[in-house]
């Protein structure tokens, strides 16, 4: 075998050469300009118009499913705080357009996850960043077989809960409870507040309006969606402190806004509970009964007045 032919053997046989990591970064950055700068031009051929944008978002604001969950209300300091929701803030997005969302884990070990979640406003240039440290750790009612705990705290019912390493399920349903918080705060920053203001009125209008109608309809359709998160009805009338028959409107939008709260990772019920009653000073034991037990009641306490009231004197005193 000749000389030429071993080396053009030994040639077909050798591989194709490797993309270098180089190369490839070279590309991924190429590739990532390239959709940077395609939003940024579709952002400028297609510019806003902010009288679209609230004439789409009253629009939905309109629709009383929205309506139901475009506000949530969370306990902060023995107050109630209500303002839009993660559901409102992702349609503000898609009326305004323009806009990209962007998520990126910046750091991740056997402890802690950091997320990076940027806002931006394509048209004006605008960009909102922000990191969420996530700790890979969860809070349950019980142990499981061979599970370890990490540390433990007595919760607002009195139940001890226990600290326990997340499954990556559980890391992942705590990332995205918190990336939809940035993204509502940051989309709401990016929508004029006048516009904001005339959405949320227009929420309260499509509910009130709505529960005006069929006001039952309205009670029983909040009491099931309380109760498929764990929240009986009895719960709701130590909340209330009356019966559920009794509730007025302004009352169901308050039980709404909790629920999306709840939803939504923002508070829990025995947060809003224990708010509640230190709002109030009334306790669970004190919450009234419903029906002959709680008519029973009621009528015990009246009699019980009645006796213990001092009889008026017919004159003045005897000097």
């Amino acid at each position: 075998m000749t000389t030429g032919v071993m080396l053009e053997r030994v040639a077909t046989e050798m591989p194709a050469p490797v993309e270098t990591a180089e190369t490839a970064s070279t590309a991924v950055a190429v590739q990532a300009r390239a959709a940077v700068e395609a939003r940024y031009k579709m952002a400028l051929m297609r510019p806003r118009s902010w009288d679209e944008v609230r004439v789409r978002l009253l629009a939905a604001c309109k629709r009383p499913g929205f309506a139901e969950t475009a506000r949530y209300a969370k306990p902060v300091g023995g107050k109630s705080i209500e303002g839009p929701s993660i559901r409102f803030a992702e349609e503000a997005l898609r009326a305004m357009g323009n806009a990209y969302v962007e998520t990126m884990v910046v750091f991740d070990d056997d402890e802690r996850r950091i997320v990076r979640v940027t806002v931006t406003d394509l048209e004006a240039n605008l960009s909102y960043p922000h990191d969420i440290t996530l700790r890979k750790t969860v809070e349950r009612r019980r142990l499981k077989d061979g599970q370890r705990s990490l540390g433990e705290r007595v919760n607002s019912y009195g139940d001890t809960v226990y600290l326990v390493e997340a499954t990556e399920d559980d890391l992942l349903t705590k990332q995205a409870a918190h990336v939809s918080k940035v993204i509502r705060t940051a989309a709401l920053r990016l929508l004029p507040s006048d516009i904001l203001e005339e959405a949320m009125e227009q929420v309260l209008d499509t509910v009130r309006n709505r529960d005006a109608k069929d006001p039952d309809a309205a009670r029983k359709k909040v009491c099931d969606a309380f109760y498929a998160i764990g929240v009986s009805p009895s719960d709701l009338t130590t909340y209330l402190g009356h019966p559920l028959e009794q509730t007025s409107p302004a009352e169901l939008q308050l039980l709404r806004t909790i629920y999306t709260a709840i939803k939504e990772g923002e508070a829990t019920w025995a947060e809003a509970a224990a708010q509640r009653e230190e709002a109030t000073g009334r306790r669970a034991s004190d919450a009234p009964k419903a029906g002959a037990a709680g008519l029973k009641d009621r009528l015990s306490q009246k009699v019980g007045e009645q006796r213990t009231t001092p009889p008026a004197a017919d004159g003045a005193p005897a000097a």
